[in-house]
């Protein structure tokens, strides 16, 4: 009997898409648990405990932001999201939600499995367990705009950034972001910082 990878839960209204990463998920190894709207994934999530949620973020009543926030605040569940949509407006809440991953549609499962699983060992928490101090500043919101919560993978959430701006696939945006990082002599989390810092700036003019 294979040993469980862990157990997620995956939202998505779109049935097609939600079965597809369901099996796929399973067959890699996990226990999955799925939801096509947020009520459910709440109610879901608050009867199964998930270790990691993978949100789509747009739906139809509650979205995925909307799950995430009560995840985070009453659960303490780390999640990702998996969107079509990469806008200013969306990678800015992303990163004051905290999520460990955030990825751009479309990607095959393929992709998807990997990711998952990565998001999955930076969620894991360290074999000493915190304290509710550090569990809980673990979670929260940065103290400023330009802070990036802990929990957040900056990389991966720069990457998404490329490959909407770029119409790239996930290598090619990844080889983009080293390639920028060597040009300028930063390192690669630093070079990610400064193009997420960068778009955010694009977003504030006409902003009061």
């Amino acid at each position: 009997m294979l040993v469980s990878k862990g157990k997620i839960l995956v939202v998505d209204d779109d049935r097609l898409v939600l079965a597809t990463l369901s099996y796929g998920l399973t067959q890699a190894g996990f226990d999955v648990i799925d939801a096509d709207n947020g009520d459910d994934a709440i109610l879901l999530a608050r009867e199964h405990r998930p270790q990691l949620a993978l949100l789509d973020i747009r739906m139809e009543g509650l979205t995925g932001f909307d799950v995430a926030a009560y995840l985070r605040e009453y659960l303490q569940t780390p999640f990702m999201f998996l969107s079509a949509f990469a806008d200013e407006a969306t990678v800015t809440k992303v990163k004051e939600l905290g999520a460990v991953a955030y990825l751009v549609k479309p990607l095959d499962i393929s992709q998807i499995v990997p990711a998952v699983e990565a998001a999955f060992a930076r969620a894991t928490p360290p074999a000493a367990p915190p304290t509710a101090a550090t569990a809980a500043s673990a979670v929260a919101p940065a103290a400023t705009g330009s802070e990036v919560p802990a929990t957040l993978d900056i990389t991966a959430l720069a990457v998404g950034v490329l490959m909407h701006r770029f119409s790239l696939p996930r290598d090619e945006a990844l080889a983009r972001l080293l390639s920028l990082a060597s040009a300028d002599g930063h390192s690669v989390p630093e070079q990610a910082r400064r193009l997420v810092d960068a778009v955010e700036l694009l977003a504030r003019p006409g902003k009061g």
